[in-house]
């Protein structure tokens, strides 16, 4: 991540986060936001940084990525204006190049083995919060397809799921018994390895925003305000560690029928 990178130089140059602060002529709250991603950085605020640390040579690159994180973010709002079925084609054409997947969701199913009918509550609730055109049924349709690759070529998918996905509710008792019953068929692909970290699980690695990697050349992260695409390979190994960590905690095969079937009786109860 950008603030990740950009505290990594402030500490190469052996500067608190007060004295950059103070050099910069910032508040020290400026300083922490940027390094934890929780605000945008200009590319005055880049010039500043790099100047106060004696790092200008990487004021081009730096930049080139706030640009890139802008492009991501309007293609997000671009991709929605239409309705949801251009995304859902996206990651069709993402699955024909791929091999290997790796996907964490900490409370929502992954998309690629939910039912139609669970698709359809959550692509409702995109159209209602983005206020977009009612395009559900298409989408629906286009997240449906993609589902073939899970049969076709010797694609591999890793996917985490936190205990919460199980219960999170998106329609009624019968869609929700549905999708839990189609979790307990897909376990049985051979292409597929289905983890779930339980709640109460030791974590490796604190618990972070949904993501899916397409091979070792990109991953996309999950947020309300964008889907951000990381193409720098420094920031794909991160990903992939992060994934390695979260499978620590994971459980695999029969235990995660019994918190599949323990779900399942929570919707019976």
């Amino acid at each position: 991540m950008l603030g990740a990178r950009l505290r990594d130089l402030r500490r190469e140059a052996g500067l608190t986060g007060r004295a950059l602060a103070a050099s910069a002529g910032w508040q020290l709250s400026k300083v922490s936001r940027i390094e934890h991603g929780k605000q945008n950085v200009s590319e005055s605020d880049i010039r500043v940084w790099c100047r106060t640390v004696g790092t200008e040579k990487e004021i081009p690159d730096l930049i080139a990525t706030v640009r890139h994180i802008d492009a991501m973010w309007l293609e997000w709002r671009r991709m929605f204006a239409s309705g949801t079925k251009r995304r859902q084609q996206r990651s069709i054409d993402l699955y024909e190049k791929t091999k290997v997947f790796r996907v964490y969701h900490p409370t929502v199913v992954w998309g690629t083995i939910q039912t139609a009918e669970y698709a359809a509550e959550i692509l409702r609730q995109v159209v209602d919060f983005y206020e977009i055109p009612d395009d559900v049924e298409e989408g629906v349709a286009k997240r449906m397809e993609r589902q073939q690759y899970l049969y076709r070529g010797d694609r591999r998918y890793n996917v985490i799921l936190g205990e919460q996905a199980l219960y999170t509710r998106f329609g009624d008792a019968n869609i929700m018994r549905g999708q839990l019953d189609r979790l307990l068929a897909v376990m049985t692909l051979p292409r597929l390895s289905l983890g779930i970290i339980p709640t109460k699980a030791a974590y490796r690695i604190w618990p972070g925003n949904a993501f899916t990697t397409f091979d070792d050349r990109m991953v996309m992260v999950e947020t309300y305000s964008a889907e951000l695409t990381v193409t720098q390979p420094r920031e794909i190994a991160l990903y992939n560690r992060a994934f390695s960590l979260l499978q620590q905690s994971a459980l695999y095969g029969k235990p995660v029928r019994e918190l599949i079937s323990d779900a399942l009786d929570d919707l019976d109860g």
